[in-house]
Order: structure tokens, then sequence, then C-alpha cells
């Protein structure tokens, strides 16, 4: 792969078997630089990641790329735990997105992520039903940059995290496993929404009451997040799994992998609310 041909490399770091290449090439374009946006962000490079939005921002290229871009950054500040600064994002990147479904379907499941994160769990319903409707009118509606199976995996995902916020663990846990199904199946694709279906469905059956399926899933998507460098998963599972117990890991070595992932993600330009 030559350096004046970056796409493939970005997109198999974004959305591809590469989740944790470093170091990244550089990027030019709109695409070039929301690929390296999305790759950085799930390493828990924020600073790197938030640097390439911010130029394309800047550079104000057409609405879907700008739509998409906000979308990202709303989900950084997402996982972070700042789910009112993320409501802005998601909904600036609705208003940009016009006709393009993608950057519409995007926007509406973070609006609904948001929702959830800020307790509003009605308005989340109604949010993930309108995205719903937009992914079925439009198909699977992916562009060049993402496959098409990531939407549908994002709204599983959100539908397991409602459930549970519901106190529904037995749909909670449905939910996730049609998310950890859809991500198998677009394999060697899509790896790092493989590894965060396994997390949503660590703590859906943790929700639903099943403790030892919960940790053994749990514990398998730990290792995943160190293979492929996924430092912030790797803190929610280490976040989990200090509440519930590891099978193979001890107490001590789960406070230390949450310990040490969040002090990557600070050094690396992120702000955890929790901390």
């Amino acid at each position: 792969m030559t350096s004046s041909t970056p796409v493939p490399v970005l997109a198999a770091a974004a959305f591809g078997a590469e989740p944790g290449r470093w170091p990244l090439p550089p990027a030019r374009g709109a695409q070039e630089l929301l690929l390296r946006a999305v790759a950085a962000g799930g390493q828990g490079r924020y600073a790197c990641a938030q640097a390439d939005l911010a130029e394309l921002l800047r550079r104000d290229p057409p609405g879907r790329w700008v739509s998409l871009a906000m979308s990202t950054r709303a989900s950084f500040y997402r996982q972070l735990g700042w789910h009112a600064l993320a409501r802005g994002w998601d909904g600036r990147a609705l208003a940009r997105a016009g006709r393009d479904a993608q950057a519409g379907v995007d926007a509406l499941i973070g609006l609904a992520a948001d929702a959830l994160g800020l307790g509003r769990l009605a308005a989340s319903a109604a949010l993930l039903t309108r995205a719903t409707a937009l992914l079925d009118c439009a198909g699977a509606g992916a562009g060049a940059d993402a496959p098409p199976d990531r939407l549908p995996i994002r709204l599983s995902w959100v539908r397991a995290e409602l459930a549970m916020a519901a106190g529904h663990g037995d749909d909670a846990r449905d939910h996730a496993r049609h998310g950890v199904d859809l991500a198998a199946q677009a394999l060697p694709a899509l790896r790092r929404h493989r590894v965060k279906s396994d997390v949503v469905l660590a703590a859906a059956l943790c929700s639903a009451g099943d403790l030892a399926a919960s940790r053994a899933v749990a514990d398998v998507a730990l290792t995943d997040t160190l293979t492929y460098g996924l430092v912030p998963l790797r803190w929610a599972l280490a976040c989990l799994l200090a509440g519930i117990g590891s099978a193979t890991h001890g107490p001590t070595e789960i406070a230390d992998i949450r310990d040490r992932s969040a002090a990557f993600i600070t050094r690396h330009g992120g702000h955890l609310r929790s901390s």
C-alpha cells in the first residue's frame, strides 16, 4: 500500500479488520479525515481524532461529511460520559444530514443514545423508531466509508441499552445478542463493532441477572480489547468486571486494567466524566 492511497488502510482501521493499527497514515480529503478520526477515537486517541474532525469541519465539505463528522464527535463525548454535549453535536448532525439516509440514521441513533444517557427513556424510544423507519426506507444506507451492516448493529446496541435502563433484562439480552449476530456476519470487517457488541451483551446479561454468562462474555471481550487496541472498550469492561468479578483475573488486576485504561484515555485527550 503506498502513501498516496491511504483510504483502504484507514477504512480497515475505522470499520474493518485492523482497528488497532497505529500509526495511521496522514489524511487529506474529507473521507480520509473522517476514517482517521473514527479509527483513532476507537483506540482512545481522542486528541488526534478531534484534531482530524476539526480540520474536516473547518473545510466545510458537502453536507454528508459534515454530518458524519458531527455524529462522530458526539460519539466521543458520549463514550466519555458527556451526553448533554453529545446531544448538541448529534442535533447539528441531523440538521446537516439533509437527504443522506446514512448520515440521518447515524444522527438519530446518536440522539437516542444521548436521550437515554440523560434519563429520557420515552424520547430515546421515539428517536429509535424514527431511525428504524428511515433505515427501512433507505435500505442499509451506507456510503463508501462504512459497511451497510453497521447501522443495524448500532440500533441493536441502543435498543439493548434502553431495555436495560427500563429494567427489561430479558429484552436487553435479546437485542444485544442480535447485535452480536449481525456483527459476526460482517467479519472480518467491523471487528471493533463485534467487540463492542460483546461489551453490550455482557452488560445485558448482567442486567438479566445471569452473572456467570456476563462474566464469561466480558472476560473474552477483555482479551479482544487488548488484541485490537480498543482502550475505551477495555476501560468499560474493566468497570463492569470490577463490579461482578472476573473468572480469569483477580480484583487487583481488573482494577489495574481499569485505571491504566483511564490513564491512557486522559493522556490522549479524553476526559472521562466518571473520573
